[in-house]
This record gives C-alpha cells, structure tokens and sequence, in this order.
C-alpha cells in the first residue's frame, strides 16, 4: 500500500488503531526515563502521544498526510503541553532522515515492509540512537501465518525476532530482548483468536558513538 492507499484507509473510519497505545510498548517503555523518542510509522499516533503524556518529546513519522492531521487534532484535544512535545512529520520512513544520535527511544512498530525496505529503515533508525538509547521493534510474525490469526498474510513482509536481530548486525547494539509474544484478537465472527508478534529490543551501549 502505498500513502494515498493509507490515505484512504484513515479517511473511512474514525480511528484505525484506537487512541490506546500498543500494549507492548508500553510494556518496554513505560519505566524508562523521558527524553527524546523517535516514533517512524506513528500512524495516528496513539504511540507517540503516550510518550509525550509522559514527558517524552517527540517525533511522529508518517507517510499518509490523512493519519498525520488525524494525530495532531488528537494531541491538540489533550493538554497543552502534551501537544507541545509533539512534532509531526510528513515523511516515508524510507527515505527520512533522523538526526543521528540526537534520540534516547526509537520505535518501529507495525510498520511491515519487503527485507530490503525493511533493512534500510532499520539502518536509519540505528543511527538515530543515542548512547544507552532504546529502539524496539514490534510487528506481525512470520509464525503468525501458521501459528495466529490477522495481519498481513504475504510472509515477504513478515518477519522473526531473529531476522531484526541479524538485520541489525554491525550496529553495535545490544540485543535486550528479541522473542515471540502473543496477543488476544477478536475474528470477523466475533470469538477471540490469538496472534503472534515479533517483538525485539535493543540498545546502544553507554558511551558509544
């Protein structure tokens, strides 16, 4: 899909994901301390207004114009100095170029491309990371085809724990956690499905550059 192919999907419906952010990223990122979060492929920005409710300033990327004005008018309706951590950009996360070393949390969650793609995007979001900085990576599971229910069902833009971990050597991170977790969902008949998700955290050592 493309940005006028998102456009069009935010654009049917009120909230695509809902204003609640993803579990796990509240799970991995709810004790660590504020700074500067990079959010690529923030979508409506459920994510990235977390953060910045909690003192994080922040960066949204998003490639579909609809899902940015649809996170600003979200984060206006809060408090003000909530919206005021908040910068939104218009960007593909491909071609985006973060500030190296300028961010303490980089998030790539759901944001489900071929290898190649996805290689680049995660390159660039190594090298937003500040010393001691964390970037976590959620998405549908390659497993999820045969062990789950939903998600994209084309296993090109799928992927393991153990593909970001090997997409990411030579970066010099630190790999905190790189493991299947799973979440439950609800089917089009209404019963509850279980999906699976690849979920890996890593970290930029103290003092490297």
């Amino acid at each position: 899909m493309d940005s006028h192919d998102w456009d069009a999907r935010y654009g049917a419906t009120d909230l695509v994901w809902g204003v609640e952010p993803n579990r796990w990223v509240v799970r991995e990122c709810a004790d660590l301390p504020a700074g500067r979060a990079l959010d690529l492929a923030a979508g409506e920005g459920r994510n990235s207004i977390w953060l910045a409710a909690r003192g994080w300033r922040v960066t949204a990327v998003d490639f579909s114009q609809v899902a940015v004005d649809r996170g600003r008018r979200l984060a206006a309706a809060g408090p003000p100095e909530v919206a005021g951590r908040l910068d939104w950009v218009r960007a593909d996360a491909l071609g985006y170029r973060p500030e190296p070393g300028g961010h303490d949390l980089v998030l790539i969650v759901y944001l489900h491309l071929p290898a190649a793609e996805r290689r680049r995007v995660l390159d660039l979001a190594a090298t937003a990371l500040a010393p001691g900085a964390t970037l976590l990576v959620v998405g549908h599971a390659t497993a999820n085809l045969t062990e789950g229910s939903g998600g994209p069902q084309d296993a090109r833009v799928l992927y393991s724990p153990g593909d970001i971990v090997a997409d990411l050597a030579g970066h010099g991170l630190r790999t905190v956690r790189a493991e299947h977790v799973h979440r439950s969902v609800a089917t089009a008949d209404g019963a509850s499905a279980r999906a699976v998700d690849a979920l890996v955290r890593l970290e930029r050592p103290q003092g490297a550059g």
